[in-house]
């Protein structure tokens, strides 16, 4: 994978999401909003299946 996603990145693919919010949600709402391959598949190997925020998502991809 290349660099990982940087938060202000992940934000803009994951607007829209009401937290707390579901790895497979994170990942159906980066899909609609055209997030790259990198970011999607960062989301995918995040060890959480839940996540409380904004913050959470970011500490788990990084």
């Amino acid at each position: 994978m290349a660099e990982k996603p940087t938060p202000i990145e992940l934000q803009k693919y994951l607007a829209g999401v009401d937290y707390p919010a579901s790895k497979s949600t994170l990942l159906e709402v980066a899909k609609s909003n055209g997030a790259p391959d990198d970011l999607l598949g960062a989301l995918e190997s995040a060890s959480q299946e839940e996540f409380d925020g904004p913050t959470a998502v970011s500490s788990a991809i990084s």
